[in-house]
């Protein structure tokens, strides 16, 4: 179709992923960024930039406006861009009052354009196959929400953390900002869209940072037809995790994790596809294809800002760790997890005297040998595109609890613990960060990948994992079957991870390194392992040869990474592959898919490692006794 002409408001912050979405759907021909509209100096994008959205649209002749600015300004800025002439994506929440909301509305009737809100969420298939999971009613949902976030978040603009500025309602809270799908995607789970579904309102607004509002709080939702929703939700948690939903029926239960897009029932997950929102307008705009979140699918949830704009100002709670960067709530996690399970308030749970009397783990995939937790298997769902994202191990620990896995470090922002990554399959970069571009160098381009789960179960000891390598336009390019078991080990544990790439082009697939393009040395790409840095400096060894450079494109069955606090072996059980080996930059270890040569897979790839993980410094000796007695599943 002809790429529509748009124009993004509000291009700092979050803006940021509005800019680099569009240049995606560019890529792919969908759209054509024509122009940019903020109060602040923008980026030179080579096209025009003006504080006048109205003005803007009617000088670039956009079809689209993309909203992105504080939340007080979103009922102003759409019914102009609407009255423009501008079909709109709106951030959430779309206003801050009922009245704003209706503003809005009617701007969307007097024009008869569109007006999609970004709940992403809202987009993925797991939403209305939640609705009918269980196989009987949902008579409850609870919400349970557990994040982390510095003092700087809330002084990041003048409107952070406040319920009103100048007189004017922002209402920048827990509720209505950071967990707001979380809200969003349980009203819609409950088809709860309309102002009307909701009949009463229980509310429970605390705050442990010295902002204005929320940031901790407990909602219960009352529907019209009798479904209770009870939500509690805090940014002062120890770490983030996962939110979720669970779900309620009368005889069995399940849980959604929306930011990842997976159901979980009967200890089973399975992952559900995607549609971007702003490639969801653009095909309405062009085809008429039927809006997913459409303002008034939004009215639930505006009535619930509201009721919270009206309350009275969060009460203050005392019991806050301060720690240098943020204050943690000791035990809220595991709060969130009761209040969800029993569909309770925060209070009722004894908060804010007391924080339970037992903690609840937040539901999470972990991988234990024997009776010990090792590991955790992650899918975040607060990755970006850059990122690659995809399902890795992280953290994992020694018996003795030493953590042995990095995650999103500042030399390498795109490294995540252990998991499979590969810089180039058929163009598409599933590693993150740069593509390395010959002649030109590492180069950020629109060209990543995305690893999405299928299925996850458990299988002994460990889990059994589908997944599909999805390309920056949608394209599955590969089907992976993946499988993790723990092993426990006299005074260690052992690791087996295997996989096998399943090609689903219909033509070999083509695999690369940085190197097969002429970057020396930079072969990295298949399983690999980003480990934390040490200040003892780590070894590196095989049973032939130590030290980086010696090790670095060696090809033997095991390579020893080791300092004073832990070693870990790695030894190639299925294919034998040269090692890539980083120490003295930063330490990093896996065997190299395509060390200077294109691999070309007709049909499928097999390979498998035993990774065994020690307390201590191994020394050669006992690395090799590991690798002959141990290894072996």
């Amino acid at each position: 179709m002809k790429p529509v002409r748009v124009v993004v408001a509000g291009v700092h912050g979050y803006g940021r992923h509005h800019l680099e979405n569009v240049r995606r759907l560019a890529g792919a021909g969908r759209a054509q960024l024509v122009g940019v509209c903020d109060v602040r100096p923008s980026p030179d994008l080579g096209v025009p930039c003006s504080a006048d959205l109205p003005a803007l649209i009617t000088e670039t002749g956009a079809e689209v406006a993309v909203i992105a600015t504080p939340i007080h300004t979103h009922a102003p800025l759409a019914v102009a861009a609407l009255r423009a002439g501008a079909h709109v994506l709106l951030e959430k929440p779309p206003a801050p009052s009922v009245e704003e909301f209706e503003r809005i509305s009617a701007a969307v009737a007097e024009t008869g354009l569109a007006c999609q809100v970004g709940f992403q969420s809202l987009g993925s298939a797991a939403v209305p196959a939640a609705a009918g999971l269980l196989g009987e009613p949902i008579r409850g949902i609870g919400v349970a929400g557990a994040w982390t976030r510095p003092f700087s978040y809330f002084s990041r603009a003048p409107w952070a953390g406040r319920r009103r500025l100048d007189g004017v309602d922002v209402m920048d809270g827990a509720l209505t900002n950071p967990f707001a799908h979380a809200v969003a995607t349980a009203l819609a789970v409950a088809g709860a869209d309309e102002v009307s579904s909701v009949e009463g309102i229980e509310l429970e607004l605390y705050r442990a940072n010295a902002i204005e509002s929320d940031d901790t709080s407990s909602a219960r939702i009352r529907l019209a037809d009798g479904t209770v929703i009870a939500i509690t939700v805090s940014l002062c948690a120890g770490r983030r995790t996962e939110p979720y939903l669970h779900l309620h029926g009368r005889t069995r239960s399940a849980r959604l994790f929306y930011t990842v897009d997976e159901l979980e029932l009967d200890g089973v997950r399975t992952g559900f596809d995607r549609v971007d929102l702003l490639a969801n307008l653009l095909a309405h705009v062009r085809e008429g294809e039927e809006l997913l979140v459409p303002l008034a699918r939004t009215g639930g949830f505006t009535r619930l800002l509201d009721e919270i704009r009206r309350a009275p100002d969060p009460l203050p709670v005392g019991g806050a760790r301060t720690e240098p960067t943020r204050l943690v709530l000791p035990g809220i996690e595991g709060l969130a997890v009761r209040a969800a399970a029993e569909l309770k308030t925060l209070s009722e749970l004894g908060f804010p005297g007391s924080l339970g009397p037992r903690p609840e783990p937040w539901p999470e995939t972990v991988l234990c040998a024997g009776p010990q937790q090792v590991a955790t298997y992650v899918q975040r769902g607060d990755l970006q595109a850059t990122d690659a994202p995809r399902p890795h191990l992280h953290p994992v620990r020694t018996l003795g609890g030493t953590v042995v896995t990095e995650v999103q470090p500042d030399d390498h922002v795109h490294h995540f613990g252990a998991g499979v990554a590969i810089s180039d399959v058929n163009g598409a970069n599933f590693w993150g960060g740069s593509t390395y571009v010959p002649g030109v160098g590492p180069k950020i381009l629109p060209n990543h990948g995305r690893q999405r789960r299928r299925s996850l179960r458990p299988v002994g000891g460990g889990f059994a994992e589908r997944l599909d390598w999805i390309g920056p336009d949608g394209t599955v390019l590969a089907a992976e079957d993946r499988t993790l078991v723990a092993r426990p080990l006299p005074g260690a544990w052992a690791l087996d991870f295997a996989f096998t790439l399943h090609n689903r082009t219909g033509e070999p697939l083509s695999i690369q390194s940085s190197a097969c393009k002429g970057r020396a040395g930079a072969g990295y790409g298949g399983f690999f392992w980003r480990a934390p840095k040490d200040s003892t400096g780590p070894a590196v060894f095989t049973a032939e040869a130590s030290g980086e450079q010696a090790v670095h494109g060696s090809r033997t069955p095991w390579l020893a990474l080791t300092c004073d606090d832990w070693s870990l072996l790695f030894v190639q059980t299925r294919g034998l592959d040269p090692w890539f080996v980083r120490v003295a930059e930063y330490p990093g270890v896996g065997p190299a898919l395509a060390w200077d040569t294109p691999l070309s897979v007709p049909d499928r790839l097999d390979r498998a490692i035993t990774v065994v993980v020690a307390d201590g410094r191994l020394t050669p000796a006992r690395a090799s006794a590991l690798f002959a007695e141990h290894t072996n599943p």
